[in-house]
């Protein structure tokens, strides 16, 4: 059995092709091939063009076979596949088939550091620890998104520098709205995940205070929000404020009653500083978006590189994106720390096998068309290449969305793959970083927390550079190894923790990305 995706340590620059496991049936493109190229070790001479990051056969592979990238079955040759061919979407596709769960069998004791680091924190008075020290305007519904932005705009460095001139230890106020709250079963499943991802947010330790604002008559009444999450202490400590547009009697008065609020909580916000802090308070969540054929050798296992790091000095990560595990998830529960955990994640593949299938849906409608674009076949390679984020040690607990992280080292909450949802969700269980990896050049941020991008390839280095922390680019060329890379992102997660900006926070990302998943019916 092939472990999650071990690409080299670094990789030979004078081949023209990679190849990930002694057992694969196809090598990825470094750069474009033309016909008629020979690939040394290989035996093979290139058959038509093959566009970078793509694959290509390394033997003949009849109908209906099965076709194997990091030691692992990626799909089933429609058609007969000759050697030197390219391998995408015109002759592989998805098939049925087993897959070894065998709990816990890969399993083994976390190596801790003797050491561990520390990062710059700022602790809250009730002991939880922030990486950023915002003020936060929440929704109960979409009736009340437009007070909640008017308020949070009085408050923009960009627009009227001087309101937050005199706290300098404030990053922002920043509104974070949504498009449902009304209309929905107030006792369903689509409400109850609303409020728990409005709860995790309106404690998130990155928020020195917030303000939740509604209409007056929506269904997710605050009050019972309130009530459902446990939110009384925080509301009797001062740190949530909440009122409704109706009460306040309209538009123009709440937007003044928000700003008087906010301007009463910033000098209590600015006396936040910063003091040296374990790892074990810093949470990640990772992400990968606009993935190409490069995401699962370079960006991804650097990643887990820096995750292994992180967890070995007492940190905790979050994997996600349920269906972009699908066809994968055997590794992890091969990696699972004890069989219930392992039964856990199985449980929530079969919850979304059963979620597609009401729904007239597939859990293989992935890859993307850019994935596509960038040499991603289908859903099975998509996902081996997207568990390389999670690194080599255990998997201890599995959360379902939005629920309060509370275990240390790796961890899988079930979200979608859409990632500003599947971060949402993550943000609200508590991370306070957010690692997204990126082949195709995805924008992103998600305020209050922050967000590191990182580049697979040069090209796309070169090209994005200003919304990129990082470029892996060097893993392909052979001039860094997964490992060193690894120990860099690593630092750069720490430097970042402690209040260095990342190039989403710079460009302004973070309020338009807080999507929480809507599920259930809208009537």
């Amino acid at each position: 059995m092939a472990t999650i995706n071990d690409p080299p340590a670094a990789l030979a620059p004078s081949s023209p092709v990679v190849r990930l496991h002694r057992a694969d049936d196809v090598v990825i493109a470094r750069s474009q091939l033309v016909g008629g190229t020979a690939l040394p070790g290989e035996h093979v001479t290139v058959a038509g063009l093959i566009p970078p990051g793509h694959k290509l056969a390394v033997r003949a592979i009849g109908q209906g076979e099965a076709v194997r990238r990091y030691g692992q079955i990626i799909g089933f040759a429609s058609r007969p596949i000759a050697p030197g061919e390219h391998v995408h979407t015109h002759n592989l596709a998805m098939g049925e088939f087993q897959r070894d769960y065998a709990f816990c069998a890969d399993a083994k004791p976390t190596r801790f550091a003797e050491s561990p680091a520390t990062f710059e924190g700022i602790v809250r008075a009730d002991g939880r620890v922030a990486t950023r020290n915002y003020i936060g305007i929440l929704t109960s519904v979409n009736c009340s998104a437009t007070v909640a932005r008017a308020i949070a705009d009085r408050f923009r460095r960009d627009i009227h520098p001087e309101a937050l001139a005199d706290f300098p230890n404030v990053d922002g106020v920043v509104a974070l709205t949504h498009g449902v709250g009304c209309a929905v079963d107030p006792e369903g499943e689509g409400l109850a995940i609303l409020q728990r991802t409005l709860g995790g947010y309106a404690i998130h330790p990155n928020f020195a205070a917030v303000l939740v604002i509604g209409l007056g008559c929506e269904t997710n009444q605050i009050t019972r929000l309130i009530e459902k999450q446990h939110l009384d202490g925080m509301v009797a400590a001062g740190r949530i404020h909440t009122y409704n547009i109706q009460d306040a009697g309209g538009t123009v008065k709440s937007i003044a009653r928000g700003v008087e609020l906010v301007r009463g909580l910033l000098a209590q916000a600015n006396d936040a500083r910063r003091e040296p802090v374990p790892l074990s308070h810093l949470v990640v969540g990772l992400q990968c978006g606009g993935s190409d054929g490069y995401s699962g050798i370079s960006a991804n296992p650097a990643l887990g590189a820096a995750v292994d790091l992180l967890i070995a000095n007492g940190g905790t990560a979050i994997l996600s994106e349920t269906p972009e595990i699908y066809g994968a998830e055997h590794l992890l529960t091969r990696r699972a720390a004890s069989p219930g955990v392992a039964g856990k994640l199985v449980d929530r593949i079969r919850w979304w096998e059963d979620y597609c299938a009401r729904n007239h849906a597939a859990m293989d409608n992935n890859p993307s068309a850019g994935n596509k674009a960038g040499g991603l076949t289908t859903v099975l390679e998509k996902s081996l290449g997207g568990i390389a984020k999670a690194g080599h040690t255990n998997l201890v607990d599995v959360y379902e969305y939005a629920q309060p992280v509370t275990a240390k080292g790796l961890v899988f909450m079930d979200t979608p793959g859409y990632d500003p949802i599947s971060a949402t969700g993550q943000v609200a269980g508590g991370a306070n970083l957010i690692c997204f990896t990126t082949g195709r050049g995805s924008a992103y941020g998600c305020a209050p927390t922050p967000s590191l991008k990182i580049a697979t390839n040069e090209a796309l280095w070169q090209r994005q550079q200003d919304d990129m922390d990082l470029n892996c680019g060097p893993i392909l060329s052979g001039a860094k190894s997964i490992e060193e890379t690894g120990a860099e992102l690593f630092r750069l997660m720490l430097a970042v923790a402690s209040g260095q900006r990342s190039r989403s926070e710079i460009h302004g990302y973070g309020q338009n990305e807080f999507v929480p998943w809507q599920i259930g019916a809208i009537t």
